[in-house]
């Protein structure tokens, strides 16, 4: 970590997000994806996906990290009760890592980092032996690098194109 992250990490905060907080969620779910320069019509179907709802928040677990006034990033562990199956894509019962997303204009400065670690405590208190995680390709290595375990290639919400299955241990 450089010391310009370090500074950026040391003045973060971490807490729950609040309903009031599901547009700039959102704002940021859209933007970190636009990061990676993907084609227009992908952000239409991915439109339920990146909508972060009041009603989202109120159910799941979702954090936000704000470094000053401003939210840079956020991540959200969800519990899926019973497994179901979306088009192609299943979905299995257990704990998930649904959304970790930076800011574009934080991605460098360890935003990700200290929201998947602080994902990582909130489920080692809670007694959680590990999340499932769906990864966008850019992504692999993040996830990778923090231990996540490379199941298997799935099905995407866009046809023709493939996600990888993780399951990231709560050491």
């Amino acid at each position: 970590m450089t010391e310009m992250t370090a500074q950026a990490t040391a003045k973060l905060l971490i807490r729950p997000a609040e309903p009031e907080d599901s547009e700039v969620l959102t704002q940021i779910a859209f933007a970190s994806k636009g990061y990676w320069n993907y084609p227009e019509a992908y952000y239409e179907l991915w439109r339920d996906e990146l909508t972060v709802t009041p009603e989202y928040i109120a159910k799941n677990r979702v954090f936000v990290a704000e470094a000053g006034m401003a939210p840079g990033g956020f991540a959200a562990v969800l519990q899926v009760e019973k497994a179901f199956r979306v088009g192609p894509v299943f979905i299995e019962a257990g704990y998930w890592l649904d959304h970790l997303f930076v800011s574009p204009a934080s991605i460098g400065q360890g935003i990700g980092s200290a929201l998947l670690e602080h994902v990582r405590k909130t489920c080692r208190d809670r007694g959680i032996a590990g999340l499932s995680l769906f990864a966008d390709p850019h992504a692999a290595g993040f996830y990778e690098k923090a231990g996540a375990v490379f199941l298997k290639e799935v099905p995407s919400s866009i046809p023709g194109r493939t996600l990888p299955l993780y399951r990231l241990p709560i050491p």
